[in-house]
């Protein structure tokens, strides 16, 4: 906080997982969790840094059968940068030892033992004094294409089995928030996802995660046509007809977000595997980037009296599937933290 920047809240949090998602396999390697941390630590924008980083609960990043003494390890590299952590993603897909939320007795088991197994890796993090708030992220880690074979019966499996999600954060003090991604089903259009959050019915533990990126792809209907809010062949360009959509679609979903990516997209899809037809993230100053950061933000951190909704104490950076020549370099993490900067002049607070 400084005269040029008067707000201390939201928080700024950068993403971890970048230096993962996509990586290996034949592809770059991954990016360190220790590297990621001293290019978080090491970014500066006009004085301001980053508060804190959110991070995925898979190795090589934090595995998710950390024990107590791995946590505790883990929570002091991360003091010892002088940042905390928030959110955590729980690897709840079939590859990464978990199941369809939609699947079978035992795959849907799977999915709740990834999430305990989350919870309590977030509840160890809190109680050891380096994370000060944030959520468990969950989606439904099955596709659209095999929801589609039964659309009602399957989302009301997965409702079901995220209710027995927040009964499991509950016990461990924690809150879930559903990704708002089109690769997901039951989550692939902004109307199934207002469906699923009612039908679970659980405001109090389980909200929306909005992703610029990800979430700006509701409006164009990749995976659910019927539910474009723009219409096929919209221009994007147009800031009247994409300012109009977004309002739309931040009408339905900003009640229930308590979690919040900032993120650029250029309009266009990218993914393979379970993350087929998903956001592609750009970084925030990509000259095909579609969204106005700091306003279209405003869209989500502002309810519609206009007043900040602080409906969560910190937002995250997210930008997945960047060449690792690219994350290396300092001036990366400068231009993202500028543009997280910008967002909380914009709609912050100051306490």
């Amino acid at each position: 906080m400084s005269d040029n920047h008067p707000n201390n809240f939201p928080k700024l949090h950068n993403a971890a997982w970048p230096g993962v998602v996509g990586k290996g396999d034949g592809g770059e390697p991954p990016i360190d969790l220790d590297t990621m941390l001293d290019l978080t630590a090491a970014a500066e924008v006009g004085g301001v840094t980053f508060d804190g980083v959110d991070l995925f609960l898979f190795a090589p990043h934090v595995e998710i059968d950390s024990t107590d003494d791995d946590l505790k390890a883990l929570a002091d590299k991360v003091r010892a940068r002088n940042l905390v952590i928030g959110s955590v993603v729980a690897p709840v897909w079939p590859p990464t030892g978990g199941g369809s939320a939609m699947g079978d007795a035992e795959e849907r088991e799977k999915f709740l033992t990834q999430v305990r197994k989350g919870c309590r890796i977030a509840k160890t993090l809190r109680e050891l004094g380096v994370r000060p708030n944030g959520i468990v992220r969950i989606d439904s880690a099955c596709d659209p294409g095999a929801w589609a074979e039964d659309p009602e019966g399957n989302t009301r499996k997965i409702a079901e089995t995220f209710r027995q999600a927040c009964d499991i954060a509950e016990e461990h003090g924690e809150r879930l928030a559903a990704e708002g991604e089109i690769c997901w089903g039951a989550m692939h259009s902004w109307k199934e996802m207002v469906k699923l959050l009612e039908l679970v019915d659980r405001p109090q533990t389980l909200g929306f995660q909005c992703d610029m990126a990800h979430t700006m792809l509701y409006l164009l209907g990749y995976n659910a046509p019927d539910d474009r809010i723009l219409p096929e062949g919209a221009d994007l360009d147009d800031v009247a007809v994409l300012d109009a959509g977004l309002k739309t679609l931040a009408g339905a979903l900003r009640p229930w977000t308590i979690d919040f990516h900032v993120a650029q997209n250029d309009g266009t899809v990218r993914g393979s595997g379970s993350h087929d037809k998903t956001g592609r993230h750009c970084l925030p100053n990509d000259p095909n980037g579609k969204l106005d950061i700091p306003r279209h933000a405003g869209l989500w951190l502002r309810g519609a009296d206009g007043e900040p909704t602080k409906a969560f104490r910190h937002v995250c950076w997210d930008g997945c599937m960047f060449p690792n020549d690219v994350m290396m370099q300092p001036e990366t993490w400068n231009d993202i933290l500028a543009a997280m900067v910008a967002v909380r002049d914009a709609h912050g607070w100051s306490e």
